[in-house]
């Protein structure tokens, strides 16, 4: 059974591809932003980053959706080492990490462009302070310079 989560800044697809990559597996797809509580909903609309204690009972509600018994794509920043491991402690089996990359640049123009979403685009300098990018033996990482079809295409070879 296949466990994959699509890691990286607020901006840079993991939604988009992520849907891609789940409906190219015919695999469950789930969005993490969905599972944060209200709280931290209203920090993040109100421009104010999440701490470690906040992020917390999120990452637990991301796991349990980890715990499917069947193929499952979610969508969850990961930002820290720390994240991807209680993530990993809590799924109950193993999981695959794809790290979208990108220019900050291209990633601050496309939340400046979306419609709805809570995560201002003054919070991306706090998710690039975070991030602790993955090492090579923790997460397969793209780019996300193509769209996201060609991106799922692009996961789904390299991890076959």
């Amino acid at each position: 059974m296949r466990r994959i989560v699509i890691m990286g800044v607020s901006g840079c697809g993991k939604t988009s591809v992520g849907q891609a990559l789940a409906a190219r597996l015919g695999a469950a797809f789930v969005d993490a932003d969905d599972l944060h509580p209200p709280a931290n909903v209203e920090k993040m609309r109100a421009g104010v980053p999440l701490t470690d204690a906040d992020r917390a009972p999120w990452l637990d509600r991301v796991a349990a959706r980890l715990q499917a018994d069947a193929p499952v794509v979610v969508a969850c920043s990961a930002l820290r080492r720390a994240y991807r491991d209680r993530l990993r402690a809590g799924a109950g089996g193993p999981v695959t990490f794809i790290h979208l990359s990108g220019d900050r640049t291209l990633i601050a123009a496309r939340m400046a462009a979306r419609k709805g979403h809570y995560m201002p685009p003054a919070l991306l300098d706090s998710q690039f302070a975070t991030l602790e990018p993955p090492t090579a033996e923790e997460a397969l990482t793209m780019g996300i310079e193509e769209d996201p079809d060609r991106i799922a295409a692009a996961i789904l070879s390299a991890l076959q």
